[in-house]
């Protein structure tokens, strides 16, 4: 079989023109991985909306319904920076529902990829920055209630910090949250991860490597966790209009390729999502993201998982 793929064609809903956050780029992202080959359509995993009673593992239900009936205040739409649809409203569950999938076809097989993912900035009970729920931390949540999993750890590459998922998931032990960012990015007011790792701007790709390898060989050894979930936004590149950190594409992909086969070379399983990315030239962003798609297949067929 291929490597494990999760999409949704209800993934880009329509936002208004012009607006900042890049809605289109899950779907060509979509169309980049069948275009070069690596996945056709029908290879793809279709997830179902995630139950709201998993949803409650991370989030306040009041938080939840006040969401998706579409209830939110003018600040918390602020806050969140996108415009209520129920178009969206449904993405967003879907999507939740597309990292659980990936998560329980990592852990049969070893290695996963969503086509979307990485909400970090989601709080308990409001939205922030993009994000509405956090699926890290509901996947997080939910395989450690079902007993899928003793440990879990949390490798966020996303050029800002996951200070959403570093305050849901605070009084969690067995979920370490381990963020890499630039230090002077967003959010201004960081939370506490397990390890947070900030790294200066103008960081180019042989120091981000190194301490990505660093960070690796310690923290794994440590933590020997069941499952990874790794959330490789591609906003750390020189070119992203949000990032401040100067990795080139072949940086992205050594990133990538490390994270992955440091994971599967000691048995742990690894679950991948795409994070940040923010580039006005979409089909650039959408070919940035699917370096990771691309790195996994590689070590896919390398390993004969499968």
């Amino acid at each position: 079989m291929s490597l494990p793929l999760v999409y949704h064609d209800e993934y880009s809903p329509p936002l208004p023109e012009g607006h900042r956050f890049p809605m289109e780029k899950f779907r060509l992202l979509h169309d980049h991985l069948v275009d070069s080959g690596l996945t056709s359509d029908a290879e793809l995993r279709r997830p179902e909306p995630c139950p709201t009673d998993i949803l409650t593992l991370a989030h306040d239900p009041a938080y939840i319904e006040r969401y998706c009936s579409g209830a939110l205040s003018s600040e918390e739409l602020r806050r969140l920076g996108l415009p209520w649809t129920p178009a969206l409203a449904r993405r967003t569950v879907l999507a939740v529902g597309g990292s659980l999938l990936t998560a329980e076809l990592a852990l049969e097989h070893g290695l996963a990829c969503h086509l979307a993912g990485g909400t970090h900035h989601a709080h308990h009970d409001h939205p922030s920055g993009f994000c509405i729920f956090n699926d890290l931390a509901v996947v997080s949540r939910y395989l450690l209630a079902s007993g899928r999993v003793g440990r879990v750890l949390i490798f966020d590459c996303d050029v800002h910090q996951g200070d959403g998922t570093a305050r849901i998931l605070e009084d969690t032990p067995e979920a370490i949250t381990v963020s890499l960012h630039c230090e002077q990015n967003f959010p201004a007011r960081k939370a506490r991860s397990d390890w947070d790792i900030g790294l200066p701007r103008g960081m180019g790709d042989a120091d981000y490597l190194k301490v990505v390898d660093d960070a690796l060989n310690y923290l794994l050894p440590l933590y020997q966790p069941d499952l990874v979930l790794y959330d490789a936004g591609v906003d750390v590149h020189q070119d992203d209009a949000l990032g401040y950190l100067a990795l080139s594409d072949a940086g992205l992909a050594a990133r990538d390729g490390t994270v992955l086969r440091h994971c599967l070379a000691r048995g742990i399983a690894v679950l991948g999502v795409i994070g940040g990315g923010y580039d006005r030239d979409r089909a650039a962003l959408a070919r940035r993201h699917g370096i990771l798609h691309h790195s996994a297949a590689r070590l896919w067929r390398e390993l004969g998982l499968g």
